[in-house]
């Protein structure tokens, strides 16, 4: 089997590094290519992931950068179409490629770590998550004939006005073998007249990669700098364009997650994307801590160790269900409905006047304890490559 991994932005590195952990052991099997489209460009969003995780150096980094939604998807389709096309046994090294083909794809690429990689058209292609590139480059691979396999497959947060529940429709309906995190999504694919047979319940990559780097968390410089005390501040993350996309809609947000708080700190690692919109509120607060992007370790160390999560991500939803801490979501919907009925998690909405009582609830410590969906085990890989190995 020849097989590309896809991987984009922040959330797919997490789900991607024990897939490729597993397909190491069974290398004689299966040949890949890591393909890295470059949608998530700067090292803070991406590059000390692949260090951290110990993610090896992609095969082929299609360098489609920042742009608009449809100049990305436009981007990253022509540059793995390219890739799929192209024969790379006869070029050395990446300048040469590039030299001679600028004019048709302005991409690197590098021979991996362990040696040759194969070229040309690949059997399959593995993607994640609901980013761009997600769907990107499943239609890219579709029109050439390519098998699409997608891992999280089937999540819905049925509100259209996201880009990623876009990106999961598009992609789930070409998909050819789906794996998933819980019978909630075998259900919404088999609603849509999916095949049970291309339905693989698995369970969920990135509590793989969470139950493995559990032991290396690493406390980060915030943590004396701000004199952090274990459960004593909260966490807290926002870059959904609802939350941050309007000046005042971020203000009041933070200003009643401040005055929830009760004077204990509020760790803020800002995205790039929310960081612009900050400059213009001018909100200060003493308890409110706006520091860098963090690290995989060193995010997951400060939200183990906290009081409560308060995010509009979703994968940090099952991160916290897993770690047992209290999580406050601010959206509408989820496309991860087993963190509410199972986990630590409760959807509380975009309406700041929707944030002081769950405040109160945390602060009287009446939160639900919550329990670890099934199959979210640490061992999701592995069943992964195994079907893998099938195909």
């Amino acid at each position: 089997m020849k097989l590309d991994i896809i991987a984009g932005a922040r959330p797919n590195f997490m789900k991607i590094a024990p897939i490729i952990a597993a397909l190491e052991k069974v290398s004689n099997s299966i040949q890949y290519r890591l393909i890295h489209t470059g949608q998530h460009y700067d090292k803070k969003m991406s590059g000390n992931f692949f260090e951290q995780l110990g993610i090896p150096e992609p095969h082929v980094n299609l360098e489609v950068g920042s742009g608009t939604q449809a100049e990305q998807t436009a981007r990253i389709m022509e540059r793995y179409e390219a890739l799929l096309l192209e024969r790379y046994s006869e070029r050395s090294d990446s300048e040469a490629w590039e030299s001679q083909n600028k004019s048709k794809a302005p991409f690197s690429f590098r021979r991996g770590v362990g040696g040759e990689v194969f070229s040309g058209m690949s059997n399959w292609v593995l993607v994640v998550g609901d980013v761009t590139s997600t769907m990107a480059c499943s239609i890219a691979a579709k029109k050439l004939g390519v098998g699409v396999i997608h891992v999280e497959g089937g999540i819905r947060s049925n509100d259209i006005t996201m880009p990623e529940e876009i990106n999961r429709m598009v992609t789930d309906s070409i998909t050819d073998i789906f794996y998933t995190t819980s019978e909630v999504a075998n259900e919404n694919l088999r609603k849509l007249g999916h095949d049970e047979s291309k339905i693989r319940y698995v369970g969920n990559t990135m509590i793989d990669t969470l139950l493995k780097n559990m032991p290396r968390l690493i406390k980060p410089q915030a943590w004396n700098d701000l004199s952090l005390k274990d459960k004593k501040y909260f966490v807290m993350t926002l870059h959904r364009p609802a939350n941050v996309d309007e000046e005042q809609q971020l203000k009041n947000l933070i200003e009643e997650i401040v005055k929830g708080a009760n004077g204990m700190p509020i760790v803020f690692p800002v995205h790039p994307r929310t960081a612009k919109m900050l400059k213009g509120i001018g909100i200060e607060a003493d308890n409110l801590h706006m520091i860098e992007p963090l690290g995989y370790l060193e995010f997951n160390y400060l939200v183990k160790n906290s009081f409560a999560v308060i995010t509009d991500s979703g994968g940090i939803t099952e991160e916290t269900t897993v770690m047992k801490v209290p999580c406050m979501t601010l959206r509408d919907n989820t496309e991860r409905p087993e963190t509410i009925t199972m986990g630590t998690n409760e959807l509380v909405g975009t309406n700041p006047d929707n944030i002081a009582p769950y405040m109160k609830k945390l602060h009287a410590g009446d939160w639900k304890v919550g329990e670890i969906p099934y199959l979210w085990d640490g061992k999701t890989s592995e069943r992964i490559v195994k079907d893998l190995l099938k195909l």
